[in-house]
């Protein structure tokens, strides 16, 4: 796991935490020169996702104790904020219920929290592992999908160009990921259980709500957290961070109750 640090080390900091699969710079790195001026920001580079290591994903939890241990090492086990995009937010969501740390404002990023049992997990890691794997080492879409895509409207197909950029095809050399390491990563996450109504002093959990997703994601919310900052936008998953990155920093800010540029 590698930690990538950017702006003043004085200011306060915020963690950021990729979705599944996704190289943290093309998950952030057109948001982290808007919050810099603001904040030392933190982008976490996942163990089998970086690719100055030789790393394998083992699961989510031996990488929450990573990511607690080096907030304990720099910065004394308290930080202003970290945002979980996608995936990331069930990051966010285990290290306030582990209570290891404090986050005083935890963000959610249209995280999806689902929770599967084991061989279900397992069926569904395996597909969604060979499928990723094969896009990975080929850097594109495979010609069924690549089809389906082109029929979509442009308005649609525009945000699905933004996401596969996130993931990195065509865009970001993913080859030196190992099929392994997408498995575990899918599937640790569905089978890692993330308790009813967590609730922490000193924490403010706040959620950027893709109302597009769907009204499940919003009941899961609202099951996993006892008290927190809904933020809905009529949008898609992940939409407001990929298209829209002012208005998402600036929502960033809000949250930790920090002015506008």
């Amino acid at each position: 796991m590698k930690f990538y640090l950017f702006g003043n080390s004085q200011k306060p900091v915020l963690f950021l935490l990729p979705g599944a699969c996704c190289h943290w710079k093309r998950n952030f790195g057109s948001v982290v020169p808007l919050l810099a001026r603001d904040f030392r920001v933190v982008c976490v580079s996942y163990d089998g996702f970086d690719e100055t290591e030789q790393t394998v994903f083992q699961d989510i939890l031996t990488e929450t104790a990573k990511i607690e241990d080096y907030i304990q090492a720099h910065f004394g086990g308290h930080i202003r904020a970290a945002y979980g995009c996608s995936m990331g937010g069930a990051f966010v969501g285990l290290l306030l219920q582990r209570g290891n740390i404090q986050i005083d404002h935890a963000i959610l990023g249209s995280s999806d929290l689902a929770q599967s049992g084991g061989l279900s997990a397992r069926l569904r890691a395996k597909l969604v592992s060979h499928v990723l794997y094969r896009i990975f080492q080929k850097g594109k879409l495979p010609g069924w999908m690549q089809k389906r895509l082109e029929k979509k409207p442009q308005e649609e197909r525009a945000y699905m160009d933004r996401m596969l950029e996130m993931f990195g095809v065509g865009a970001e050399n993913m080859k030196f990921v190992r099929k392994e390491s997408i498995f575990n990563q899918f599937y640790s996450d569905l089978v890692t259980p993330l308790e009813d109504g967590i609730s922490v002093s000193g924490t403010t959990v706040h959620i950027f709500y893709a109302v597009k997703m769907g009204t499940q994601y919003e009941a899961r919310y609202l099951q996993h957290f006892k008290s927190s900052d809904i933020r809905r936008h009529d949008m898609q998953h992940e939409e407001l961070l990929i298209c829209y990155p002012e208005k998402w920093a600036d929502e960033v800010r809000s949250c930790c109750e920090m002015e506008k540029e």
